[in-house]
């Protein structure tokens, strides 16, 4: 067993007598009532009596990072592959939120990507920092990409600075602190040593937001791809990060999270920064999600990590290959069938032809990195001419494509919006991970099985029978007609189909999602100025037909993506612009489409009318 959890349940087994918090002692409480006593018989003694207090010193402490949890942390370290790591329990929103606040201070500059989770707001919220931000791209499906190298070279980089509003006269121009999103939300991985060679000469501390990627390190196919790739005992040049929900793809429980620092150039020493660990970490953790980390970096030391990945890889690149037979069978027929997202052929290694993805050797498949990589020129990433071998498309993250896009971008004739796939799915007890305008996300975690996605795949056929028939959504979708028979009632499933269609392309909502994520707003003022009026009052709450040219006091993240498209102090810019445009093709979606509303955060829907915060005029 490794070390915190060895020692742990010996502790639980030898300890009798507690006079310390939690007040449950072991459980012991929870029996002295019928409620408690059912909560009791859920969860289990085990788990009860592992809940201990922070002052038990045979387990050390998470916050000076002593006993079996600092050995725990130095196991993980080892693991996966860093100089430190350190072992959290409120996520990887608390890890990035953590390396900021003791990496950049008031008035410094870092530079952001713009695909970025909500926490490096929050981060630049609470440090003051001043974001330039890094923009990627994005395709037909408003999939997004990369960063292009061209955006991280020294030059490059020196002109976003000096064209940002928020950097006046007499900041430091130089950025103390880089952030990237990697692997992306839809799987797209750097070549993070291509990455660190271009910001190496610019800054000396990279930081890579990699919480859906835990599992890089342990399979060769990702070589070069992660933060902490290689051996760590011969890492120079910048000091880089990496923060891994360890909850996500792996196994740990929901919350843990580890973060890795491998020290290069303005290294932070322990203990400033474990100042600012100290800051957002509990004294009241729960032990166990620490374990649940402790047990995760075991099973993937030695040979546990490459099996358990190659698995999961082998079960993706085997439904993958399979949805591609079934659409390749029912396009020969004239018929049709959903597809994933990856190259339609690859070159053999053997015989150096080209075959199609689904005849390929599936052993090459999981092994040959060249398979994945987003090649300059091919339609099927629509990333245009991309480095090669910058960027590689992670096989366990699987996008279904519904029909609809054509691959010059336009929309085709017809087409099946993914979220009404989406909700046939979850009609059948099949959750998907993310649902764009014509995508849906599926993980093929350590946990997943042929059985798992074998259902998938038949529910995906049913649907396909379903919408040819037009069957009622009385039948295949009873919940949307009994809530709302009047715009529902009479409806079959290809009829909601295409008149989810049509206003996708009536109201442009695709061409205004890529928009609006291809372009960055006007700054007026940095994240941390626009909070400090929120948190005055100084702010009042506007309808989207009058929200035109305002400051924001909050962000405006619309799901999916998941990323920020406005940041708390920038500019909505002009009513036909496209964040407002994109807002108003939400707006009127949500109004026709009963039950099928978009969760955008920091917009309230007020009876069908979108408010937002804004700085009251004359504030900004």
């Amino acid at each position: 067993m490794p070390p915190l959890a060895a020692a742990l349940m010996k502790l639980s087994q030898d300890y009798e007598y507690s006079w310390h918090t939690p007040g449950h002692t072991g459980g012991t409480a929870f029996l002295k009532s019928t409620v408690g006593r059912i909560f009791f018989d859920y969860f289990g003694e085990n788990l009860l009596r592992s809940d201990l207090s922070i002052s038990v010193g045979a387990l050390g402490s998470l916050l000076d990072h002593t006993g079996p949890i600092g050995a725990h942390e130095r196991y993980a370290a080892r693991v996966f592959g860093a100089h430190r790591t350190y072992c959290v329990t409120n996520g990887t929103s608390m890890s990035n939120r953590v390396i900021f606040m003791a990496a950049v201070a008031r008035d410094q500059i870092a530079l952001c990507d713009r695909n970025c989770h909500k926490s490096i707001e929050h981060s630049l919220v609470m440090t003051g920092g001043i974001p330039t931000y890094l923009v990627p791209l994005r395709n037909r499906y408003g999939i997004i990409g990369p960063i292009p190298p061209a955006r991280l070279t020294p030059e490059a980089l020196r002109a976003a600075i000096a064209a940002n509003p928020l950097v006046r006269a007499g900041i430091d121009t130089r950025p103390v602190h880089s952030i990237i999103t990697n692997s992306t939300y839809d799987g797209l991985c750097y070549n993070a040593r291509r990455v660190e060679e271009l910001l190496d000469p610019t800054v000396d501390r990279i930081h890579f937001d990699e919480a859906w990627y835990a599992y890089a390190r342990f399979n060769p196919l990702y070589r070069d791809r992660h933060a902490m790739h290689g051996d760590p005992a011969g890492h120079t040049g910048p000091t880089v990060f990496a923060t891994h929900s360890t909850h996500k793809l792996l196994a740990a429980l929901s919350q843990a999270s580890l973060l890795h620092i491998r020290d290069g150039r303005s290294p932070i020493p322990h203990a400033r920064f474990n100042e600012s660990y100290m800051m957002h970490a509990s004294t009241s953790p729960l032990y166990t999600i620490i374990v649940s980390n402790d047990i995760t970096a075991a099973m993937m030391d030695g040979p546990g990590g490459p099996a358990l990945t190659r698995e999961s890889i082998d079960e993706a690149v085997a439904f993958r290959q399979t949805m591609g037979r079934v659409h390749s069978e029912l396009s020969r027929q004239g018929d049709w069938f959903f597809r994933t997202w990856n190259a339609d052929e690859v070159t053999d290694r053997q015989t150096g032809r080209r075959v199609r993805f689904e005849d390929a050797s599936p052993e090459q498949l999981a092994t040959d990195p060249e398979c994945w990589v987003l090649h300059p020129g091919e339609t099927w990433h629509g990333f245009g001419d991309l480095e090669d071998g910058y960027c590689m498309l992670d096989p366990i993250k699987v996008s279904v494509v519904t029909p609809g896009v054509r691959d010059d971008g336009g929309l085709a004739e017809r087409g099946i919006p993914a979220t009404l796939v989406t909700a046939y799915l979850h009609q059948r007890g099949v959750e998907v991970e993310k649902t764009t305008d014509f995508t849906i996300l599926f993980l093929f975690s350590i946990g997943i099985t042929k059985g798992k996605w074998g259902t998938l795949l038949n529910a995906l056929l049913e649907l396909r029978r379903d919408y040819d028939r037009n069957a009622r959504l009385t039948e295949v979708l009873p919940g949307l007609p009994a809530a709302s028979p009047a715009v529902y009632g009479e409806l079959g499933l290809r009829d909601l189909a295409d008149r989810m269609f049509e206003q996708l392309g009536a109201s442009r909502q695709t061409h205004w999602l890529a928009e609006a994520f291809s372009t960055l707003p006007e700054p007026v003022m940095t994240p941390n100025e626009a909070y400090q009026r929120l948190v005055r009052d100084e702010i009042e709450h506007v309808p989207l037909d009058e929200l035109a040219d305002r400051v924001l006091a909050t962000s405006v993240v619309p799901y999916p993506p998941g990323i920020p498209m406005l940041m708390p102090g920038e500019a909505t810019g002009a009513a036909d612009g496209p964040y407002l445009s994109y807002l108003r093709a939400l707006c009127d979606w949500d109004r026709r489409f009963p039950g099928f509303g978009h969760d955008t955060h920091g917009v309230e829907n007020r009876d069908g009318v979108y408010v937002v915060q804004c700085l009251k005029k004359g504030a900004a």
